[in-house]
């Protein structure tokens, strides 16, 4: 079994996949920093505020300890256990997602234009495969 497992972590694919999951956590810490302390407040000053994720609106008024009953600070309202609408943190969170899908959709693009299509380097047909075909759509027509 130890045997079996070292033939499978020596896989070219394993070890891509384990650099890739590496990679991606050191960019999606990148594009975390790129959103929250750079966009967001740009975002946040448009909006009226520079803290655009501190955003919420508390939906049980009754939980709200009287030590942070005029507090404004929503870190500390939701470890407190008040229940909160986080709409700011959650719309920090979407446009992160846009800027890696972004990057992404980016990335794909080069390589796909780096590496050439195999579909269309793809040899024709032999005529004998084409005519093959055509008898079993003939066939396939009949029956239907």
């Amino acid at each position: 079994m130890l045997k079996e497992f070292k033939a499978f972590i020596a896989r070219g694919n394993v070890l891509d996949l384990a650099v890739a999951v590496i990679i991606g956590a050191a960019f999606g810490k990148i594009v975390t920093s790129l959103t929250e302390d750079l966009l967001m407040p740009i975002i946040g000053k448009l909006f009226g505020g520079l803290d655009f994720s501190g955003y919420f609106l508390v939906l049980d008024q009754s939980k709200v300890p009287a030590a942070l009953a005029n507090s404004t600070d929503y870190a500390a309202l939701k470890k407190a256990g008040v229940p909160l609408l986080g709409y700011g943190e959650f719309i920090t969170q979407a446009v992160n997602f846009v800027i890696v899908a972004f990057i992404i959709f980016l990335i794909i693009r080069a390589v796909n234009r780096v590496i050439p299509s195999t579909l269309a380097d793809a040899p024709a047909d032999a005529p004998d495969v084409v005519l093959l075909r055509e008898i079993r759509d003939e066939l396939r027509a009949k029956k239907g």
